[in-house]
């Protein structure tokens, strides 16, 4: 069968099982009703296993919203408003240092997998089969990573075979829904559809990593604006022609899935995976007039408006828990895939700064690797509560598995990520003996300070960057310099030589992939090599 006849195959496949699976929420939420009327609903034996929300923002800066997570408010946190994150934050913990990859597709296949980047190998972000996102390089040959994501199976190749977190909370009795954005696996994978690794409910998952837009009006389609079909959302064609904002639609849809949940009477697993707030900017017309009256550069204020967007998606959802009574049992955790898309790397076109973080997307400075972060975990979590401890993106999978209840189970992958209840729980925590570490022998695209194929290390109060391209350093306090303005490299030797052998140590031990030096044909040399 020739590639692309196997492509439009999958695509059917895939297709198929999406309609299957808003008929199978249609033909419950019928039932449902149907018993209302006709008897008795039969009163439920209590069950005492929480149900989850996974709250995921794309592209969402550590400074884009009403809710301070530094230790003191922000002219940004004044712009933004985010009634609804001040809401969960107000009954749950805030996290000031959470951290995630850098760019989008390595996040998500760390947290269905619970693998740190530089083990799966998906390092940057997946979309077409067997072919490459990363730009060309000058002086380096970058290495042949997993440009085919995440799978179920070990049959494709170019890719990491995962025991997903949806699969395991599915098998232990969980309902589970993906809403929005997947970009897991490349296009004519298994991977690409959400179904396929776990999800009873695909809404709107493919493999592309940003919409085609998010105007209903304009079908989600990119080709209003000449861009290709592949960015077209899929699975929302009744929203077609319609005055409704793809978030909007998204969330409509989550909330019908969570009504079969209830039919069934299992636990839900609701992945609220937002497209926003990638590119395009384009506004929500229920909320851009205000910051247009504001004075808003144009594009920040549709970039606000998207914001407060999102923001609605999270408190529709909230108010669904407590009008059906799930309140005291229903999780919820959010965060972002990684740091705003920054000025510096939009060329110059801002529609979100991080400041005092340095730098954005792509970029091993805090601005692209720190994200905001919530969780209510009722009975558990202090309310108004906050935490300086940190964690990264893959601690989510063995965490939310625990929230679950389950501790019996089986990974075809070793899993790198720690369970942070005990931070939520407000015991001592000793993340500072805990290094954290990243890994991105790529080139993104865009400069900027902390862009281009690094590798980076977080212990304590210390955080190193190694540049590949020249095997130099960067060493910074970041309590005391969150912005990362002074480099202590030459300053603190010993401190460096540390945290670069251990770094090292590291990529060593998982057999983390290192770009070539195309002047000398030989492997870029690891952290020690160079001290």
């Amino acid at each position: 069968m020739k590639a692309k006849e196997m492509h439009a195959e999958l695509n059917t496949f895939s297709s198929m099982k999406n309609k299957i699976n808003h008929g199978f929420i249609a033909v419950f939420t019928l039932l449902f009703i149907f018993s209302l009327f006709s008897c008795e609903v039969p009163v439920e034996k209590e069950n005492n296993t929480p149900n989850i929300i996974l709250f995921l923002v794309d592209d969402m800066g550590w400074q884009d919203t009403s809710v301070p997570f530094y230790h003191e408010s922000t002219p940004f946190n004044d712009i933004y408003q985010t009634p609804n994150m001040e809401r969960l934050a107000a009954q749950g913990m805030k996290f000031t240092q959470a951290y995630s990859h850098s760019v989008c597709s390595p996040t998500r296949v760390s947290l269905m997998s619970g693998m740190n980047a530089a083990r799966h190998r998906v390092t940057n972000w997946t979309l077409r089969r067997n072919a490459t996102n990363d730009r060309k390089h000058e002086t380096l040959e970058l290495p042949k990573w997993n440009v085919n994501g995440l799978q179920p199976t070990d049959s494709i190749e170019n890719s990491v075979h995962v025991t997903t977190l949806p699969q395991i909370l599915q098998d232990h009795g969980y309902f589970t829904i993906h809403s929005g954005k997947a970009h897991f696996g490349a296009i004519g994978t298994p991977g690409e559809n959400p179904s396929n690794v776990g999800f009873d409910v695909n809404i709107a998952g493919h493999a592309a990593g940003g919409p085609g837009s998010y105007h209903g009006v304009k079908n989600f389609s990119a080709v209003w604006r000449n861009g290709s079909p592949v960015w077209d959302v899929p699975g929302l064609e009744k929203y077609h022609g319609k005055d409704i904002n793809l978030t909007e639609a998204l969330t409509q849809e989550a909330i019908v899935a969570l009504d079969s949940a209830k039919v069934l009477g299992k636990p839900f697993f609701l992945y609220m995976s937002h497209y926003a707030v990638h590119a395009p900017i384009e506004e929500d017309s229920r909320f851009i007039e205000k910051y247009r009256d504001m004075g808003m550069d144009k594009i920040e204020a549709k970039y606000a408006s998207m914001l407060e967007s999102m923001d609605k998606s999270l408190g529709d959802l909230m108010n669904y828990v407590v009008d059906h009574g799930l309140s005291d049992n229903t999780i919820i955790l959010f965060t972002s895939d990684n740091g705003g898309l920054s000025a510096v790397a939009r060329g110059g076109e801002p529609h979100t700064h991080n400041k005092p973080l340095s730098s954005g997307k792509g970029s091993a400075h805090e601005g692209g690797i720190r994200e905001p972060m919530i969780v209510s975990w009722p009975g558990v979590t202090e309310h108004g509560s906050a935490t300086d401890d940190y964690l990264i993106i893959e601690d989510f999978f063995p965490t939310i598995l625990e929230m679950a209840g389950i501790q019996n189970y089986k990974t075809v992958q070793k899993i790198d990520g720690q369970s942070f209840t005990s931070i939520l729980k407000g015991e001592k925590s000793s993340v500072d003996e805990r290094p954290l570490f990243w890994h991105f022998p790529n080139n993104w695209g865009p400069t900027g300070p902390g862009i281009g194929a690094t590798s980076t290390i977080r212990k304590g109060d210390w955080k190193l960057i190694y540049y590949h391209a020249n095997q130099s350093f960067e060493l910074f306090n970041i309590p005391k310099d969150i912005g990362e303005s002074t480099n202590l490299a030459n300053d603190e030797i010993e401190i460096k030589n540390s945290l670069a052998r251990e770094l090292a140590e590291y990529l060593r031990t998982v057999n983390a992939q290192m770009p070539i030096e195309k002047s000398t044909e030989k492997q870029i040399p690891w952290p020690d090599e160079v001290l």
